[in-house]
């Protein structure tokens, strides 16, 4: 039997307490906002990218060094009154004493590095860690819908700045930060052995790239059992890409739809 001297509870790490709000919240984010941030939630879950964890944010729409996060829950369950604001430090402004999740720093640190980012999607999806695991399968695209992954995604190695020891969680601002310079200015970062984050110019955006790079890792691993894999050159995937990204909108309306059981 395979037995561990660490406790991954003995610092209080990997449990989510309250946090202290910083700050007070600004002017109220437009509702049409908030509603498409719990839609959000409930599309990624009913497209496989969520389950009981992960979490998706976005860029509050007036003030930009601020961004809006459900508190600590399943995404499934995610109402209007469960969204907090958060500061760029990634501590929340507003939470009221409720937990609030313990990797927000992958939104706050990635916010603070890349204004370009208005929304932010961090997944456990089973077909895209075995990729991160395994150095000689680099995670790169094979579908036109997934262009925006690239040649090769970047992966993130927590031991590189955690060491041997941690729980593989981003839960400071230090980890975060590191998360961002291995995102650079690519759209999707593998986190090794742990899941993904994906990134977009909006909340629409984000959820399409998160869905499709779900969907990109199941092709993938299902055409290296036949054999070499032909992947999209860099330019395929930088033209695919913007005639795609063009077309989230209406994969947004569909999944809605089902989402809120109306299809």
């Amino acid at each position: 039997m395979c037995t561990s001297s660490l406790d991954p509870s003995a610092d209080g790490s990997s449990h989510a307490a309250p946090a202290a709000d910083r700050g007070a919240p600004g002017a109220a984010p437009d509702p049409a906002l908030l509603a498409d941030l719990v839609v959000a939630n409930h599309i990624l879950v009913r497209e496989g990218v969520l389950d009981a964890f992960g979490h998706v944010s976005v860029r509050h729409d007036k003030r930009p060094d601020r961004f809006l996060l459900a508190r600590n829950m399943a995404p499934a369950l995610v109402a209007a009154q469960d969204i907090v604001e958060f500061g760029e430090d990634g501590e929340p402004v507003n939470a009221n004493g409720r937990s609030v999740y313990l990797e927000r720093y992958i939104h706050s640190e990635i916010y603070r590095a890349r204004p370009d980012v208005m929304a932010v999607v961090h997944s456990h999806s089973m077909s895209v860690i075995p990729f991160s695991i395994v150095p000689s399968a680099p995670f790169r695209a094979v579908t036109h819908m997934g262009s925006f992954i690239g040649v090769c995604a970047p992966v993130f190695e927590i031991r590189d700045v955690a060491g041997e020891d941690s729980d593989l969680l981003i839960s400071n601002r230090a980890l975060g930060a590191a998360l961002a310079r291995r995102l650079a200015d690519q759209a999707v970062c593998l986190m090794r052995g742990h899941g993904s984050t994906a990134v977009g110019d909006s909340l629409k955006q984000a959820v399409f790239r998160a869905v499709y790079t779900e969907q990109n890792a199941r092709v993938l691993s299902e055409a290296v059992r036949l054999g070499p894999v032909v992947g999209l050159s860099p330019g395929e995937t930088e033209t695919a890409t913007r005639t795609i990204d063009t077309q989230a909108p209406r994969a947004w309306d569909v999944w809605r739809m089902k989402a809120e059981g109306k299809i």
